[in-house]
């Protein structure tokens, strides 16, 4: 973070200016830097002067996530995110990963988490009333190869990842999405995804110090106060999961409340154009459709120029310099309008896995791809669409049904806001289909409804799903994104026939 944080101080010296706008009001440029030097401190004892080192911290959406970054920077350190809500099993796996020389949280979280048990030594108050413990012992940051940041993932396994990325992979990144939104130095941007996330923490942190601009934050997903606080601090741009989107647009209520917003980069999640665009119109700004992954960060959008087709109804252009394909079962690169197993490499590629305190490189093809376990189809004028994961299929008797389609299918359909299908056990098939759907109206859904909707729109009777549930608001994981294995566990707990759901 070094590179980044020294042109923030630059700046800072010039001219003071708002960085951080959150729950607690506005903070400056130097305000932060001030806070972030009396962390550097803290982080140095018993190092002879020497911070540096790897330090976990938790990054809320507030102040102290920007002001623990370039304390970080300063002392040319590497940092690690870590979400509030981390279990105490989940902080273990995480601690064995990475290994930090310095811990920085909230009290409680550091009970909770037993860091004292992990890093004994003199507890220091930093960030207005947060604690810090670090080791005494020689730190080495020439273990990361390179890499600067190290989020989170829980990828397909449960167990947290440590993805480390690079200095120069955040640049590339968050330039490249700064140049296809339009935006420009001082430009204010807002942070509403948790920051515990790599490509949250790129995206919001990093690329609000690139701009020198505010960073406007909510501490906790309210999308009222999101709303008002982005069109107050004249937010430019920001990025967030569909669920975000679509509940902002039924809040703005055709209002165009963020009409001042150039556009919204949504990903993260299934994805439906009709929803999208009924979303944006009610917020008065354009919205991004997007794919990209905390291992190679941001690596497809379209223009807020595009037309509605191309940015609603298709996932983006790779960034300059970054290469997306598919294949085919045969190995072969597969043509426009061909579904094949997506692969992308690019500058803002990771380094590879924490793992034992160190980075473990990534699976890579011969000639440096990353298999990304997506379905991807290209167009001829170079825009990709995802149809879905790899693995994101139902086996009914033997047939494989892909829920990306039957989602899309249903999501098509006015009454619908949010849909996501999963699967349920049966004695007989092995698995059957089930819908949780959120309605526009907040009203009843029932399977008769659904089923003819997906007749009149051609989607075979053999992928129709056999059961409806009705539910307020579909699982999410911490980090804002559908979160396929709750959504399975309520499926099967909805479809129990010990559940009363009249």
């Amino acid at each position: 973070m070094r590179q980044v944080v020294r042109e923030f101080q630059e700046k800072a010296d010039e001219a003071d200016f708002v960085a951080v706008i959150d729950d607690t009001g506005s903070h400056t440029a130097r305000q932060l830097l001030d806070e972030a030097t009396r962390l550097a401190g803290a982080l140095s004892t018993g190092t002879a002067g020497k911070a540096g080192g790897t330090v976990l911290v938790q990054a809320d959406n507030s102040w102290r996530t920007v002001a623990a970054t370039l304390a970080v920077g300063l002392s040319g350190g590497v940092i690690a995110v870590v979400n509030r809500h981390t279990t105490h099993a989940e902080f273990t796996a995480a601690w064995e990963d990475i290994r930090p020389d310095a811990v920085v949280a909230e009290p409680s979280a550091m009970e909770e988490w037993a860091v004292a048990e992990r890093l004994p030594g003199p507890a220091q108050t930093v960030l207005d009333g947060w604690t810090c413990l670090s080791a005494p012992q020689k730190r080495e940051v020439s273990r990361w190869s390179g890499g600067v940041l190290i989020g989170l993932t829980s990828g397909s396994t449960g167990r947290p990842k440590g993805v480390v990325q690079s200095e120069q992979a955040l640049r590339y990144a968050a330039t490249s999405t700064m140049t296809v939104n339009g935006l420009s130095p001082g430009d204010a941007v807002a942070a509403i995804v948790p920051l515990s996330s790599t490509a949250a923490y790129c995206f919001g942190v990093y690329l609000s110090l690139l701009l020198r601009g505010p960073l406007v934050m909510t501490g906790k997903w309210d999308r009222a106060v999101a709303l008002r606080r982005m069109a107050d601090a004249d937010v430019r741009w920001t990025m967030c999961v569909p669920t975000m989107a679509l509940q902002m647009g039924a809040e703005a209520a055709g209002s165009g409340i963020l009409r001042g917003v150039r556009s919204i980069t949504v990903g993260g999640g299934p994805m439906d154009r009709g929803a999208l665009a009924r979303a944006e119109q009610s917020l008065g700004t354009r919205i991004l459709r997007v794919f990209g992954m905390s291992e190679c960060l941001g690596h497809t959008s379209p223009s807020p120029d595009d037309p509605e087709e191309i940015r609603l109804g298709r996932d983006g252009r790779p960034f300059p310099g970054t290469d997306v394909r598919a294949l085919t079962p045969d190995g072969r690169v597969a043509g426009p309008g061909v579904t094949g197993r997506a692969q992308v490499r690019g500058p803002s590629l990771f380094l590879g896995y924490a793992r034992d305190g160190k980075v473990d490189p990534p699976a890579l093809t011969e000639d440096g791809y990353l298999p990304t376990g997506d379905l991807l189809m290209t167009h001829e004028d170079g825009s990709i669409s995802i149809m879905g994961r790899e693995k994101d299929i139902i086996i009914r008797g033997g047939r494989n049904i892909d829920i990306t389609e039957i989602e899309r299918a249903v999501a098509s359909y006015p009454r619908v806001a949010r849909a996501c299908v999963a699967a349920v056990p049966d004695d007989v098939l092995g698995e059957r289909v089930a819908l949780l759907v959120v309605t526009e109206d907040g009203g009843g859904i029932d399977l008769a409804e659904v089923t003819g909707h997906l007749e009149s729109v051609g989607l075979s009777k053999t992928k129709w799903p056999e059961f409806v549930f009705g539910v307020d608001e579909l699982p999410q994981t911490k980090v804002g994104k559908l979160d396929r294995r709750g959504a399975r566990d309520l499926a099967v707990r909805l479809n129990s026939p010990m559940v009363d759901r009249t």
